[in-house]
């Protein structure tokens, strides 16, 4: 299906706006591009003579119940302004006048968003990469010790039950995205919804915190400069983030997630070991039930690819296909019970 940014972003409407948002009527004069690796909200690069903003928009399509909020994202990021975490600045927010949508504009943050390979020159020693993974797991050890009350995202979720929830809503999301059975799935989701471990402690988590989700300095790799990608984050059990860190975090043994390209496996970076000891160093998390949250990382993103897959085929990712991932759910899923 082509990608028709004129209909998806309809920047006869959106122009006025950011001219009154910014002050500039330089952009009144912009256009818009597909940014490439985003497979569930779609993003756009903005460009006038003014410089470069990004929009977030919902997919084309039908929507799950509850995703693609984008005033959650707004707001989180609102709220994290002025703390440890480095987030873009939000220009401009519309409940859905502007362009049909929900949609929201922020900054365009220097750095680099790796995904497949790493910029050439960038971080190649051992020590370099070293410094990319600390800093990743440090950005998220920062996440996890913001005082919620503190920043106005008090009522942002409710951390009591949040485990049974989150198993819950993910097996509603498999059951209206399959496209069939796949009995591990269902099996990985019976022997979750049975072993919830006990919540150690509840803060604010991204609910999708991997390298591409944030923004590298491009001259030093031991900083980030954004972390992007709010869609999912909510109140809860920081070490869902943490077994979706793990999952994401391959090794040179591991195979690739076809939807997540990383560099992870090169010679240099330390591996997911190495993380999880920095992480419990720093947060004082126990993490003797991490098998559980492993388990569980494998299971959702098993879910997320099933969704992917079918709004790819239903043309609702602005053009992008991503081809048939029915073995890699199912082998996700074969992981996932071998972790609990």
């Amino acid at each position: 299906m082509a990608l028709d940014t004129d209909d998806l972003v309809r920047l006869c409407r959106l122009g006025p706006a950011l001219v009154a948002a910014t002050g500039d009527e330089e952009w009144l004069e912009a256009t818009a591009e597909l940014i490439s690796g985003g497979k569930s909200n779609l993003t756009f690069t903005l460009t006038s003579a003014a410089g470069q903003l990004i929009l977030r928009r919902p997919p084309t399509g039908e929507l799950l119940p509850t995703a693609h909020d984008m005033a959650r994202e707004v707001r989180v990021q609102s709220s994290l302004a002025d703390t440890d975490v480095p987030v873009a600045r939000i220009v401009l927010h519309d409940e859905g006048e502007l362009i049909g949508v929900q949609c929201y504009v922020m900054d365009k943050v220097p750095g680099h968003i790796i995904r497949a390979e790493l910029p050439p020159g960038y971080a190649e020693s051992p020590a370099e990469r070293k410094q990319m993974a600390f800093s990743f797991v440090d950005t998220l050890v920062a996440l996890h010790s913001v005082d919620q009350e503190e920043v106005g995202l008090g009522d942002y979720g409710r951390p009591a039950g949040f485990m049974e929830r989150q198993v819950r809503r993910w097996t509603g999301q498999w059951e209206a995205s399959r496209t069939h059975d796949v009995a591990e799935i269902d099996e990985l989701a019976r022997r979750l919804a049975a072993g919830v471990p006990g919540q150690e402690r509840s803060t604010i988590v991204h609910g999708d915190f991997r390298i591409d989700n944030v923004l590298y300095d491009t001259g030093d790799p031991a900083r980030i400069n954004a972390v992007l990608d709010w869609e999912l984050s909510t109140l809860g059990d920081p070490l869902t983030d943490l077994g979706l860190l793990s999952l994401y975090w391959r090794s040179a043994a591991d195979s690739e997630l076809s939807l997540i390209p990383g560099v992870t496996h090169l010679p240099g970076f330390p591996d997911r070991g190495d993380l999880l000891e920095r992480y419990a160093a720093a947060s004082g998390a126990d993490l003797s039930d991490m098998g559980f949250y492993q388990a569980f990382a494998h299971f959702k993103f098993a879910v997320i690819a099933q969704g992917v897959a079918a709004r790819s085929a239903a043309g609702a990712m602005g053009g992008q296909d991503f081809g048939n991932l029915d073995d890699e759910i199912l082998g996700l899923a074969q992981t996932g019970l071998e972790h609990i």
